[in-house]
């Protein structure tokens, strides 16, 4: 756990001339803790390199895609970051099987139209008025400004997005057909908003482990935008429902069996759509 505004950490000491491999990986959203890497120092920066892959992954999501509660088997606890990590969800995981990088858009609690709520709509929690920014985060500032003034230019556009939102909306929309359409239109809207940043990404739009009921919705909402844009780069693909036989975590959200036979599902989509 990060316990001071800043820190340094010494990660290699000794004079031993040799290679090493050194992986930083933030395990928790940044919607409740932000980090940020200040400076690298190294006695010679000529025998430094940055490794990059191949492919570039993203994935647009919420709490299921930040690993909320997967290190808590018990499903009454509630949120914390010492219990969360990306690296046991089925993006990560998704990700290594590719040999792709990643990059993460996800915030717990957000939706496409709604945020999770108790009935009333939350439109303050939702992806769409994130998505250009750097990010999103209820505590840290950079430079005197949230992550979310800041709009963000990647270096590099990804080769396949995935989206997995859905589960927080249906806690608005439920059986109503009004907001399923909604629901729907929004999801449109968001989709035209990534491909105007992302022309030649391969889309992937899922739903389904802690529910699927708005996966038909969904479905629609790609069909009517396939129709109206002839983009044949756009997919649906509907994640199996959490079963209590493989465990189920802080306010029961998926244990790490689960999002490992969900990245199982997703690789296997991928690879057959990336052939």
């Amino acid at each position: 756990m990060i316990d001071s505004p800043e820190k340094t950490y010494n990660i290699i000491s000794g004079s031993s001339e040799k290679d090493y491999n050194v992986k930083i990986v933030k395990l928790s959203e940044s919607l409740s803790s932000s980090f940020a890497i200040k400076t690298i120092k190294v006695d010679n920066p000529d025998t430094i390199s940055f490794v990059e892959k191949d492919g570039l992954i993203e994935f647009i999501g919420d709490s299921i895609t930040c690993g909320y509660g997967v290190d808590d088997e018990v499903k009454e606890h509630g949120f914390s970051t010492k219990t969360e990590d990306v690296t046991k969800t089925y993006a990560y995981k998704t990700a290594e099987a590719l040999g792709y990088d990643y990059s993460m858009v996800s915030y717990s609690g957000y939706g496409v139209v709604s945020g999770v709520t108790s009935g009333d709509k939350n439109p303050d929690m939702t992806v769409p008025k994130y998505y250009d920014k750097l990010g999103h985060s209820n505590y840290a500032t950079l430079g005197g400004q949230n992550p979310d003034e800041i709009t963000f230019e990647a270096k590099k556009s990804p080769d396949i997005i995935v989206i997995n939102l859905g589960t927080n909306d249906s806690t608005y929309c439920g059986t109503d057909s009004a907001k399923q359409n909604e629901f729907k239109q929004a999801y449109v809207d968001f989709i035209e908003q990534i491909r105007k940043k992302n022309p030649n990404a391969k889309i992937v739009c899922t739903v389904g482990m802690m529910g699927g009921n708005l996966y038909p919705v969904i479905e629609k909402a790609v069909d009517e935008y396939k129709s109206k844009s002839n983009d044949k780069n756009i997919y649906s693909m509907e994640f199996d429902v959490q079963s209590m036989s493989d465990g189920i975590c802080a306010d029961w959200h998926p244990s790490e069996k689960t999002h490992e036979k969900a990245s199982k599902k997703l690789t296997a989509f991928i690879e057959n759509i990336i052939k």
